[in-house]
């Protein structure tokens, strides 16, 4: 099942950023407790964080472009 980030919010130095599902922000604030904690390194939790967060825009592009093909069709 694919989720979309569809709440944003305003910051004032980075602008409007979205807001990832609830379940998600869970596995973000885990991390960052596991690394708070050092039960791992803060670079550690960083590296996951960028990779899942990569990983979901890939496969939202991918759904997307993937509908758009259908539509076509």
């Amino acid at each position: 099942m694919m989720r979309t980030y569809c709440r944003r919010v305003e910051i004032p130095v980075l602008g409007e950023v979205a807001v990832p599902p609830p379940d998600k922000l869970t596995y973000y604030a885990g991390l960052g407790v596991l690394a708070a904690l050092q039960v791992i390194e803060w670079p550690l939790a960083l590296v996951i964080t960028a990779g899942h967060l990569l990983a979901d825009q890939h496969y939202s592009g991918l759904v997307k472009g993937v509908g758009e093909a259908l539509e076509s069709a």
